[in-house]
């Protein structure tokens, strides 16, 4: 559980990262890449503690990197919503069916 949380929260602050700068389009362009590098750095605080932790309970690399991208996709669909105000549609669910699928390919005999 604790590789999941941590993931999430990495997941949150790389999401802000990427596509936060997306709301303040009049702002320079180094400015964004430096508050951008600056909000990756925190991500990474949780990103790395949760790849650690998660390999040393058992997980393996590849169950890492499928979870993390469901959370990021998670994350990402609830941003666009709430943050961008772009609309949920079927692909974005079709994605996540597939991103699920995969995860149970992943995590299939453990």
């Amino acid at each position: 559980m604790t590789p999941l949380l941590l993931l999430l929260c990495s997941n949150i602050f790389m999401t802000i990262a990427w596509y936060g700068h997306l709301k303040f389009t009049d702002a320079r362009l180094w400015v964004v890449i430096v508050a951008s590098w600056g909000i990756a750095f925190i991500e990474y605080c949780f990103a790395v503690p949760a790849n650690r932790i998660g390999y040393l309970q058992g997980w393996s690399a590849g169950q890492l990197k499928i979870t993390q991208e469901i959370v990021t996709l998670v994350v990402f669909a609830l941003f666009a919503l709430l943050v961008l105000k772009e609309p949920i549609g079927l692909r974005h669910l079709g994605a996540f069916a597939c991103m699920v699928g995969a995860a149970a390919f992943m995590f299939a005999g453990k």
